[in-house]
């Protein structure tokens, strides 16, 4: 590893002018991703800036009816929080579904959300990755992506966002705020994740230096009847190769609301805007949500070795809406 050197922010402004004064610093919460990648030579800081101890691990209520969670709030206490399990249970099971139980009593939300992808060619800095080094190519796109991208990819890079609970998230709006040298901001996750394209290197909306505050929930009646299902190939501690968080509110055997998101297709958390057209007033039966997550899904463009992928979606849709409209319908 590269020697680097380390501080401890007292305070949020502390932490942006530490980050401010070193463009080649790293915030530090619980390290989960950030030290596997010092290890294996990814990421190099010259610094390290410790935000633990910043006063922003509280999960409060909003002013509108929502929750306002703060960066440095653990998985594991994002999971058990009480309001999160009655108003949000399909965030309560993403976050649950994710990593091991020693991993989320470290993991905070804010590093959730920037983690880096699980591309083995860009976790290898022998072999070339646009996302480390661009202009050097996507050896992904020929080599290995049996897990890899089938909506919205590029030539450039193929790779999947790996966070359980980003999927979550973007299916019920929320909103990342932060802090940077020059003032606040704020994004709604589904701009916070910049679209491939031909910069895989950029992957979020985040200003340089900008620390990630909190994330805001807004009220959702809809989010109390939700639900995350992720499928991988291990039955506990390993990546989704397809997920999707749902909820639906169903009166009369109609759909009055869809919210859907898809994890493990994209190289960002996919809100399936598609699909939810198709729901939103259809009838809740399993011909309409085949027909929603077709409509979905017809954008897809999946490599020679990841095509499964597209079956498995559809059949992942189709059962968690199912699941729901059956739990309405009782």
């Amino acid at each position: 590893m590269r020697e680097f050197d380390y501080r401890r922010a007292d305070d949020v402004p502390g932490a942006v002018a530490l980050l401010d004064a070193d463009p080649d610093a790293r915030y530090l919460g619980g390290g989960t991703n950030l030290v596997d990648l010092m290890k294996s030579g990814v990421e190099r800081p010259a610094r390290l800036v410790d935000v633990r101890a910043l006063p922003l691990d509280r999960i409060e209520p909003a002013g509108d009816g929502g929750l306002r969670i703060g960066a440095t709030v653990t998985n594991s206490d994002l999971a058990a929080h009480p309001g999160i399990r009655r108003n949000y249970p399909a965030l309560a099971q993403a976050v649950l579904a994710g990593a091991s139980g020693q991993l989320r009593n470290m993991a905070t939300v804010g590093g959730n959300l920037l983690q880096r992808t699980r591309c083995g060619y860009f976790t290898d800095v022998t072999r070339p990755c646009n996302k480390r080094v661009p202009g050097s190519g996507c050896p992904a796109v020929e080599g290995e992506h049996h897990n890899h991208a089938v909506l919205g990819a590029s030539d450039h890079c193929v790779a999947v966002h790996p966070s359980d609970m980003g999927v979550a998230l973007t299916a019920f709006d929320a909103v990342v705020s932060y802090e940077t040298a020059d003032g606040p901001g704020e994004s709604p996750l589904a701009d916070f994740y910049l679209p491939v394209g031909d910069t895989p290197h950029r992957e979020t909306a985040l200003p340089p230096g900008a620390l990630i505050t909190h994330v805001t929930l807004p009220p959702a009646p809809v989010a109390a009847r939700s639900r995350y299902r992720k499928v991988r190939e291990r039955a506990s501690y390993a990546f989704a190769i397809g997920s999707v968080a749902a909820a639906l509110d169903v009166g009369g055997g109609v759909v009055r609301e869809a919210r859907l998101a898809l994890g493990a297709v994209a190289s960002r958390p996919w809100r399936a805007r598609a699909a939810e057209r198709v729901l939103n007033g259809a009838p809740a039966t399993a011909e309409y949500f085949t027909a929603a997550a077709d409509a979905e899904l017809a954008a897809a463009r999946p490599l020679p070795d990841n095509g499964y992928k597209v079956t498995l979606m559809r059949n992942l849709v189709v059962a968690v809406l199912s699941e729901l409209a059956e739990e309405a319908a009782r």
